[in-house]
């Protein structure tokens, strides 16, 4: 069976989540949340104090079970029989997330299950490697950006809707520092695929940009 895939990358706060979530739901494709998988062992890292260091964290990669359930097309991520969709939304874990992230294991753990996953369906999927590694076939690859002014305003908004108490200068230092991690770390590093399409967010709202991305995509499959 021939499936189709978009792959959304960026830096943190570009607004990718959000933008893949409403693309899948306008073309009825499933939506996969691949930072949420990390943050997922992330949150395995924290609840068990394991060492930020290579040795403990291949260590115990076999003892990590993320999967991926669907209820109501909304994404689920169960972390060993658990289903972990509101703990892995603080900072906390989205900070552990990016810290695990540059370790080889970790990423080739999650990397097969993604793309099992784009495998067997039509999906959306972002992330940071996913147009360069990921789905370097992918049917459409979009990069997505922002000032680190916008991204950090809109994570704080996001936060706080969640009932997370946080300030957007805490999250401008987070974002910086996470884009120096990403596109610094030695295997997939975040950065644009020679062939994906950059869109800057910053001035656009969602709808704007589901409905780029839907078009680009529509007149890409003519």
């Amino acid at each position: 069976m021939k499936t189709f895939s978009i792959a959304i990358d960026g830096p943190a706060g570009a607004g990718k989540s959000t933008i893949a979530r409403m693309v899948s739901k306008k073309l009825n494709y499933i939506y996969v949340d691949t930072g949420a998988m990390y943050r997922a062992f992330g949150l395995y890292c924290l609840e068990n104090n394991i060492p930020l260091s290579e040795d403990s964290i291949s260590s115990i990669v076999d003892d990590v079970d993320i999967t991926i359930e669907y209820d109501d097309d909304e994404q689920q991520v169960i972390l060993n029989g658990r289903n972990v969709n509101v703990f892995i939304r603080s900072s906390e874990a989205s900070h552990m997330a990016s810290a695990i992230s540059v370790y080889k294991s970790v990423r080739l753990k999650l990397v097969d299950l993604q793309r099992k996953l784009a495998e067997n369906a039509n999906v959306v999927m972002d992330g940071r490697d996913i147009g360069t590694y990921v789905l370097p076939n992918a049917s459409l690859k979009i990069y997505l950006n922002a000032s680190v002014a916008v991204r950090a305003d809109r994570r704080c908004k996001e936060l706080h809707e969640r009932g997370i108490d946080t300030e957007v200068d805490l999250i401008k230092e987070e974002i910086i520092d996470r884009d120096t991690r990403d596109m610094n770390r030695e295997f997939a590093p975040l950065r644009k695929a020679h062939d994906a399409i950059e869109l800057d967010t910053s001035t656009m709202n969602i709808s704007q940009v589901t409905e780029k991305i839907v078009m680009l995509f529509e007149e890409k499959e003519k």
